[in-house]
């Protein structure tokens, strides 16, 4: 067992030392993480129809889609950056156009649309959800439910300058 001594000397040194890192802290420039943009998932664009109406709920609504939108390297949330969303749901299928809308980000790069319950095709419950603005390069993304008991699904955008 190691006994720490505490006189002056040491209590000098470790001033010193902790006063040393917290200077160093302040005179380095702060690095971001580098926060990597998100791919385009296969099956993602099935169905995609370009310029899908941005709308106030799809259908009669009952199921959340919800995500966010952030930049790629520092990860700030993006604003105003458009989201379309389709799925196979109790209304529609995911090629139909009523299956289909479009939402915005608010200031906090958070988007919500509500649609129809979304349902099993080829075995699976999952949504199709896009961002194809043109500011930023296209993501396609096809994220599957764990139930299809479930009443929302959420998907997460890291986008990189077109």
């Amino acid at each position: 067992m190691n006994l720490v001594v505490l006189n002056r000397r040491n209590l000098l040194a470790a001033s010193g030392c902790a006063l040393a890192a917290g200077v160093s802290a302040l005179v380095l420039p702060a690095r971001a993480q580098g926060v990597a943009p998100t791919a385009s998932m296969s099956g993602g664009a099935n169905n995609y129809r370009k310029g899908a109406p941005v709308v106030e709920r799809i259908g009669k609504g009952g199921f959340w889609m919800t995500g966010t939108v952030r930049r790629a390297g520092d990860g700030a949330p993006l604003a105003g950056q458009r989201v379309q969303i389709w799925a196979h749901t109790v209304e529609g299928q995911e090629h139909e156009p009523q299956s289909h809308g479009a939402t915005l980000t608010d200031k906090n790069g958070v988007f919500r649309l509500e649609m129809p319950q979304i349902i099993p095709i080829f075995g699976q419950p999952h949504g199709h959800l896009a961002y194809d603005s043109g500011e930023f390069k296209s993501v396609f993304l096809r994220p599957v439910m764990r139930s299809a008991k479930d009443k929302s699904l959420e998907a997460h955008f890291v986008l990189q300058p077109a």
